[in-house]
């Protein structure tokens, strides 16, 4: 299953995000580039001094991305992930976003590495894959990840994002993958402190049932992190209604914190097209990052104007 994930992955990212690589999350880099002049908006720290003097024009220094990343994955694999009413479970869909943002990032001899927490306090819960380069390294990462057993109870997020932060290393990429059902106050924080030195995306797993109840009378739950039994009638479309409106406020409350964190933030859903969801949200981040320069931004085609 693994194999063709990864196939399924490499065909159809290389085939949509066309043109040089620029890493997942283009950072300013630290490679000195070629100059241009001056516009509105432009960081007055990149200004290039000799340029603008011999020209007397206003210039600025365009800086390439850093093509020796490294970057980190820290996978919840909670049991509230072990759970799915669209395509595939949750798991699956975490699984399948490492796989993506790993084939996006090892490239040039980019190192990546992963923590994963299987729900539980302690270390015991939490697997340190540490960052090597090369596909084969990578798709020993993504067996490990992929084949981490699911405990019950719930990790602690916020533990497990910390351990990105130790040791200090130098700047990269951190991905944290998860549905970040967690109360906020318990991870905001550690991926503040994360932001402070990396480039962060936050991978938020969604299912569709998360979001709303359909009216199929009387539904039996169980909550898979306590194992706590629920009878929902949900012909109500009261309470159907509630359910949907809490679910917005809380998935809301999610977005801020994790803006409010420093994090960029990408949805995905076991029911949609979730990797032509990481091709729009990549071609968008080179977008914003090449607006204004001489670099044509990626191509991504409409639903269903792509091959299958």
């Amino acid at each position: 299953m693994l194999s063709r994930l990864q196939i399924t992955v490499t065909r159809k990212l290389d085939g949509l995000l066309q043109g040089d690589y620029i890493g997942l999350l283009p950072g300013p880099g630290s490679e000195a580039g070629e100059s241009r002049e001056y516009r509105p908006g432009d960081d007055v720290r990149r200004m290039d001094w000799p340029v603008t003097a011999r020209t007397t024009v206003p210039h600025v220094r365009r800086t390439v991305a850093d093509r020796e990343l490294e970057t980190w994955l820290a996978v919840d694999l909670s049991a509230s992930l072990d759970f799915g009413t669209g395509r595939m479970l949750k798991r699956e869909l975490a699984v399948a976003a490492a796989a993506a943002i790993t084939h996006l990032t090892v490239r040039g001899g980019n190192r990546i590495g992963a923590v994963v927490g299987s729900g539980g306090a302690g270390a015991g819960n939490v697997v340190r894959l540490p960052a090597r380069p090369g596909r084969k390294e990578a798709q020993g990462l993504l067996r490990s990840i992929a084949g981490t057993e699911i405990r019950s109870g719930r990790a602690d997020l916020g533990a497990l994002v910390d351990m990105l932060n130790r040791p200090p290393r130098r700047r990269g990429v951190a991905v944290v993958i998860s549905d970040f059902l967690a109360p906020p106050e318990q991870w905001r924080r550690p991926i503040r402190k994360l932001a402070v030195r990396h480039d962060v995306l936050a991978v938020e797993i969604v299912d569709p049932r998360e979001l709303e109840l359909p009216d199929v009378g009387v539904l039996t739950l169980v909550d898979p992190e306590t194992g706590e039994l629920h009878e929902v009638q949900t012909a109500d479309p009261g309470l159907r209604r509630r359910y949907a409106e809490g679910a917005a406020a809380q998935r809301a409350a999610i977005a801020g914190a994790l803006r409010g964190a420093g994090a960029a933030h990408l949805r995905l859903r076991t029911d949609s097209d979730w990797l032509l969801d990481i091709v729009r949200f990549v071609a968008a981040r080179r977008h914003a990052r090449t607006r204004g320069t001489t670099s044509r931004p990626a191509r991504v085609p409409r639903p269903g104007s792509e091959g299958s």
